[in-house]
């Protein structure tokens, strides 16, 4: 098991370990002992997994325990949801002292976060991620919100979890496609900041990951440490947390473009391989580096190509939220292990990207 302490305006642990669904009770009686009722938001792939066991394990603590589940998808991710959380709380008489729990992925995560944010002006919220992608990524940092039709993720809220339990033997029952959307996060750590994790990735494959735990929580672990190190050092996203949306300015662009139907994980991918072919065109990037990142992509099943045009790319970057007046923080990877927060006009960004 491996404890991660995350410093930021309210510090936590993310626990990451396996076979810790059934004591999640015990683990937030621990931290949040006068909470009497708690609302387990989860969605509807998750919930007939692990709804049972995380209530029952709540309901033993001593608390009083309620449950929203929502139509599984990104296209859930909206303010009808949202209120639909809100409802369920004021109904049972819920006050500041009690908690919401998020268990599923990076939208159940994103959604009860910014419902704790806004009920009653803010409660507490635990962190229960089922995916590899809210492992690594999503559950961790305190962003929270919904999408609009104009983008995604246009409202929310910066609300950090009071704790995040990581049970990695949730891990086992994720679709093959799902596991591989998650590792274009891992691989993004790799490329922006993380050599040791880059050589771990080189090394194994996505068969060694999925058939050895021990490995599999370490290389979950290391991704949990450099958020922890990234939050801490900028946890409102104004310089160095911006980096991990290496790959995001572009592939937000694709999910929106293809109404969400696209994996959140594959359109990253993508948005990876446009930076890398951008970045060598430009002779930022070595033709080796580049070669080697789309090599380990395409080497954990996931795409480096998408027919979005640079004029299409821009133009929906133009409502990203890195973006300060007119002008947009593009993330560089100019060599394996390190990134670049490169300040870009409108102009400047479709050249750079032709």
């Amino acid at each position: 098991m491996i404890k991660t302490k995350v410093k930021a305006s309210r510090n936590y642990t993310v626990i990451t370990g396996r076979r810790l669904i059934g004591r999640t009770g015990k683990l937030i009686e621990e931290i949040r002992p006068f909470a009497k009722k708690i609302l387990i938001v989860s969605e509807s792939r998750v919930a007939p997994l692990y709804l049972a066991r995380v209530k029952a394990s709540c309901m033993k603590a001593g608390f009083e325990v309620y449950a929203y589940v929502f139509e599984a998808g990104e296209r859930s991710k909206n303010i009808d949801t949202i209120a639909g959380m809100w409802s369920a709380m004021a109904q049972e008489g819920f006050t500041r002292t009690d908690l919401i729990v998020a268990l599923g992925g990076g939208v159940c995560g994103d959604m009860a976060g910014f419902a704790a944010s806004t009920f009653l002006r803010g409660i507490d919220f635990i962190q229960i991620p089922t995916s590899l992608l809210a492992m690594v990524d999503a559950s961790i940092g305190g962003k929270t919100g919904i999408d609009l039709p104009e983008g995604k993720n246009q409202v929310g809220a910066f609300w950090q979890p009071s704790l995040v339990i990581e049970d990695i033997s949730c891990l086992d029952t994720l679709p093959d496609e799902v596991f591989i959307e998650g590792m274009a996060e891992v691989i993004k750590y790799a490329f922006i900041m993380d050599i040791p994790l880059y050589k771990l990735l080189r090394e194994n494959s996505i068969t060694a990951l999925r058939s050895d735990p021990a490995l599999l929580e370490k290389m979950v672990g290391m991704c949990v440490k450099d958020k922890a190190y990234v939050i801490q050092n900028d946890e409102h996203d104004n310089g160095l947390r911006q980096t991990l949306n290496y790959g995001h300015t572009v592939g937000h662009v694709i999910e929106k473009n293809s109404n969400f139907s696209l994996p959140h994980g594959v359109c990253v991918a993508k948005g990876m391989g446009i930076m890398i072919n951008a970045c060598e065109k430009n002779s930022t990037l070595s033709s080796e580096d580049a070669m080697n990142m789309k090599d380990l992509i395409r080497a954990y099943n996931l795409p480096v190509d998408d027919d979005i045009t640079p004029e299409q790319a821009v133009a929906g970057a133009m409502n990203d939220k890195k973006k300060r007046g007119s002008i947009l923080s593009v993330i560089l990877v100019n060599k394996i292990g390190h990134s670049q927060i490169k300040k870009m006009t409108h102009k400047e960004y479709l050249e750079f990207l032709r």
